[in-house]
């Protein structure tokens, strides 16, 4: 039945795409520079979503389109609107629509293993951008040698690569480009700021094995939030993973009671205006807290790239694994038991300046300079740099051809 409904869901979503590209007309032959390669469905939309600004603003010098291999993914972009979309969702379609543009750098914003079906085309640069900064496994990988290149954050990654990687040349396919996102951490606030201090909790999700088990809602999230609701003077940001629960019922359970929680804190008192947030945006909410308290995920580094105060939750699984190397080793952790007197660990961390010091400094390590449009100017630069390797090499190509065409 699970089957049934899933193949129905995917039968509307091209149906639906289909008419949405139909109506919006072909692309122009030759016309995109840049692709973003994205082979996931709308669940993993978060990873697509973050880079939808600096990509937009990259186009206003090199063309960029999405190629959607996923239905219900194209679905998704092609609402949001941000960024042209191709639909390619065989490999043949795939094939004509490379064909007919001029694609000299595809970004892939994660390791979906279809990244493979583009790999397959030669004489143009193969990028991984990720979908976030963190000391994750997932930062490691050895996929990374898939790719011609990775834009990385700054020192700690390359830090990170060089403990784990073998015969990995990071000077020569890594380059720095800082968090182009934290250039655009605005929005409309959901509510009127006034005095309390606001509080973001932004929890992933429970993760599939135990040394992913990070997601913190069953053991400290209901203590953390029941205490900030309880009080007259914050503010409660909830911003669960999208796919919290797809795992562990009881833990979508426990994100279920904490979004009716907030609800009836504001029935009880409307100038609280506690939030639970479930909108496609990430920027407003990093911007905006007074602190943060997150989980081991790319969070905790979008949240260092704002150069905020923040604390991270402790797991609780003694399996989950923790890199100790970076910002991890210093940072201001939250256990399961401390959970219970939130507020004061919350007003401890704000009010130490030491703390804010040695936040400063990791700022640097991880993002280097993160003054406004920085790092925009790295990522766009890069991409540049790319562009003149890809005349280089063209020319290159083009010049040993005409050379074997005269010797015959």
């Amino acid at each position: 039945m699970a089957l049934m409904r899933k193949a129905l869901r995917s039968r509307s979503a091209v149906r639906d795409v289909r008419q949405r590209i139909a109506q919006q007309g072909s692309h122009p032959a030759g016309h995109f520079r840049v692709a973003v390669y994205f082979a996931d469905g709308e669940v993993n939309m978060y990873q697509m979503r973050q880079w939808y600004k600096p990509l937009a603003h990259l186009a206003q010098t090199w063309p960029v389109v999405v190629l959607a291999r996923s239905a219900t993914g194209a679905r998704q972009i092609l609402a949001d609107g941000a960024l042209p979309v191709a639909f390619v969702p065989t490999v043949r379609a795939l094939e004509e629509y490379v064909a007919a543009q001029d694609i000299r750098v595809v970004l892939y914003v994660n390791q979906n293993t279809r990244n493979f079906q583009m790999f397959r085309y030669g004489r143009r640069w193969h990028v991984f951008i990720n979908h976030g900064e963190s000391d994750k496994m997932y930062m490691t990988t050895n996929q990374f040698k898939a790719y011609d290149y990775a834009f990385v954050a700054g020192d700690a990654a390359r830090e990170r690569l060089s403990r784990v990687l073998w015969d990995f040349d990071l000077d020569a396919r890594t380059i720095e480009i800082g968090r182009p996102q934290a250039d655009y951490y605005s929005g409309v606030l959901p509510y009127r700021p006034d005095k309390r201090t606001v509080v973001l909790y932004a929890p992933t999700w429970e993760g599939d094995r135990p040394a992913a088990h990070y997601g913190s809602i069953r053991t400290h999230g209901e203590a953390l939030t029941a205490a900030v609701l309880s009080s007259p003077a914050h503010r409660l940001v909830y911003r669960p993973h999208p796919r919290s629960g797809v795992v562990d019922p009881e833990y979508g359970a426990a994100n279920q009671r904490i979004i009716a929680a907030i609800a009836a804190a504001n029935a009880a008192d409307g100038a609280a205006q506690h939030v639970f947030d479930d909108g496609p945006d990430l920027g407003w909410q990093l911007a905006a807290a007074d602190l943060a308290v997150v989980d081991i995920s790319a969070m905790v580094y979008d949240r260092l790239a704002a150069d905020k105060p923040l604390m991270i939750t402790r797991p609780v699984d003694p399996e989950a694994e923790i890199d100790t190397n970076g910002y991890l080793s210093d940072a201001e952790w939250l256990t399961a038991a401390a959970s219970t007197s939130f507020l004061d660990e919350a007003t401890r961390v704000l009010s130490d300046p030491e703390s804010v010091g040695r936040l400063e400094g990791w700022v640097r390590h991880y993002f280097g300079d993160t003054s406004p449009g920085a790092a925009t100017a790295r990522f766009e630069a890069a991409v540049g740099t790319l562009m003149e390797r890809w005349d280089f090499w063209h020319a290159r190509t083009h010049d040993e051809g005409a050379v074997g065409l005269d010797e015959n």
